[in-house]
């Protein structure tokens, strides 16, 4: 496993192709792979600048990204831009604010078909909370496997208080949150 703060840009491409064979696969088919690999690209140029930025990239046998997890600490006050609009309405800004500023946020986390049932989504996912006390993700409501995989980690939702969305807020099993 190699660790990447913003020296992860030397391998952007790179990562960039992995990233486009695991969001434009099921459940994600919608996603055009030309139109996901220019934002991503473009989102890394600015996420690799962030502060508290870190990722973890596992390889194959064969010199491939078989997997990554990317992520940063959370800023406050809180986004509102991508999706981070709707954890504001499902947690309301008070159970954000307390729960999510200043917690490490997973960003991305991937596991390529080839990498698939090896235990690497489960290794990558437990790299953020071993660092980092308080690590929280969010995921698309329509990714069943992946809502359960969460689950099955023992990352927990928090409290909903505002709107039911599409998007799903999870917390790392032993974020002080989730006590």
């Amino acid at each position: 496993m190699q660790t990447y703060g913003v020296d992860v840009l030397e391998i952007a491409d790179e990562l960039t192709e992995a990233y486009v064979e695991v969001f434009t696969a099921p459940p994600w088919t919608h996603r055009d792979p030309v139109e996901t690999r220019v934002a991503f690209r473009k989102r890394l140029d600015g996420d690799a600048h962030r502060d508290g930025f870190g990722a973890w990239i596992e390889r194959s046998p064969d010199g491939r990204i078989a997997g990554f997890l990317t992520g940063w600490t959370t800023s406050s006050p809180f986004r509102t831009d991508r999706a981070y609009g709707a954890v504001l309405e499902r947690l309301g800004p008070e159970q954000t604010e307390d729960l999510l500023a200043g917690a490490y946020e997973v960003d991305e986390l991937g596991v390529t078909q080839a990498a698939r049932g090896t235990g690497l989504g489960r290794r990558l996912l437990e790299l953020a909370p071993k660092e980092h006390p308080r690590t929280w993700l969010l995921t698309w409501n329509q990714a069943h496997d992946t809502v359960a995989f969460y689950r099955h980690l023992g990352w927990q939702e928090p409290e909903v208080r505002g709107a039911e969305g599409d998007i799903l807020v999870f917390l790392a099993p032993n974020d002080p949150g989730t006590a």
